[in-house]
């Protein structure tokens, strides 16, 4: 069933707002289907319909499978596009005129891939092409080369003090689709605007493009420009950096790559999938043989700088469609202390205590957020693992 997007709300001001919810409308509408064979190029139309349609409307994503209408991500829920629904014909139809011949042949040898698409200029999609049930579908993310600052995304102005240190691991943990590359880049940003530095990104693919400011900022992508995560670790240190993005830390050859650049002097960024702050640790150990550990929990707790857990939330304002709700756990002489020990699942009070220190929990991040009206408090409860703790805060008991 297609959702009308009216329903919404009207954005911005009067006449601007009516004129957004109508463009909305007539994309949201829903189209018979068209059932007419597939040819040369028709893929790369409707293609490029679909992504007009995710930046007319400002949605975030683009999912794509046979069977159904194309569905957009506005404030973090799909709705139906207006348009026919997808057959199987036309999805091969998009992977054959949006791929070069190597990506079209890597598509075929292994199931998927990833790769940036720019749309123009100013905005550009990472998209996930890959096979389900023997059929093609697509995921594709709307990305811009403006980079938001900590106010725009609602971040704390802690993590510009994060970014300023001199070298050390910093993570960003959370699921995907969190806000995780959005939040890196707005504080790699923050640093190009304020350090003489050299900055080194290794991504798969390349997401936010920077313009160089005080810094010097080199942007290498996987398949492009170098092979792949190791070969790319291997080289970094020949290409001088200060500060590295190595992106996503999928296995623990990037992970362990990522620590030794920061133990040998540099800011190293990454994103891991985990679900809070204390609780990536276990993340990370499980990447390693078992007779590894010892050693991986002495680097991280002599080379750690921060882990940054995040959710997005979706909002009570209407001009701001989702914000973050973060977990900072910084590395100090404590948390060290408690890492080295292996208890790592008491952390958690730990960063409760380091408010002063500029630490921060997640229940008291989702109390903040619900107190300045800035989300519903329905949303933190659901939000939160501990919803009864959260119940109790909103009541001003701790």
């Amino acid at each position: 069933m297609t959702l009308p997007l009216l329903r919404l709300g009207i954005l911005g001001k009067a006449t601007e707002g009516n004129a957004l919810s109508h463009a909305r409308n007539e994309l949201l509408t829903p189209v018979a289907t068209d059932n007419r064979g597939t040819q040369p190029g028709e893929g790369r139309k409707a293609w490029n319909s679909w992504l007009s349609a995710i930046i007319k409307i400002e949605g975030s994503d683009l999912i794509v499978k046979p069977g159904l209408p194309p569905r957009i991500r506005h404030r973090g829920a799909l709705r139906d596009l207006a348009a026919p629904t997808v057959t199987e014909e036309l999805m091969f139809q998009v992977a054959k005129d949006i791929l070069d011949p190597n990506q079209l042949d890597h598509f075929r040898r292994n199931g998927s891939m990833d790769f940036a698409f720019d749309f123009d200029q100013g905005r550009r999609f990472r998209v996930n092409l890959f096979m389900a049930r023997g059929r093609p579908a697509v995921a594709a993310r709307l990305i811009t080369s403006k980079i938001k600052t900590f106010e725009d995304l609602g971040l704390r102005p802690t993590l510009g003090d994060i970014a300023m240190a001199a070298q050390g691991l910093i993570l960003f943990s959370g699921v995907t689709g969190s806000g995780k590359s959005t939040s890196i880049a707005a504080m790699i940003q923050y640093v190009n605007e304020r350090k003489k530095v050299h900055i080194v990104t290794i991504e798969d693919p390349i997401e936010y493009i920077f313009t160089d400011v005080k810094a010097t900022i080199n942007q290498r992508e996987i398949g492009i420009d170098c092979t792949n995560f190791n070969d790319a670790l291997r080289a970094l240190v020949r290409e001088n950096p200060d500060i590295c993005l190595v992106g996503e830390m999928r296995d623990y050859e990037t992970f362990e790559a990522a620590v030794r650049a920061a133990e040998t002097g540099h800011l190293v960024f990454g994103t891991i999938h985990a679900s809070s702050a204390w609780q990536t640790f276990g993340r990370i150990y499980d990447l390693f043989p078992e007779n590894e550990r010892d050693q991986i929990r002495k680097l991280l707790a002599y080379n750690l700088r921060a882990i940054i857990y995040q959710k997005l939330l979706p909002t009570l304002k209407p001009e701001i469609a989702r914000i973050p709700a973060l977990e900072i756990l910084l590395n100090t002489p404590a948390v060290q202390k408690y890492i080295l020990e292996g208890r790592e699942g008491d952390l958690l009070e730990v960063i409760k205590g380091g408010r002063d220190e500029g630490m921060l929990d997640f229940t008291s991040a989702l109390v903040e957020l619900v107190e300045s009206e800035m989300v519903h408090q329905r949303v933190a409860i659901e939000a939160t693992p501990r919803p009864e703790e959260l119940k109790m805060r909103l009541k001003g008991i701790r």
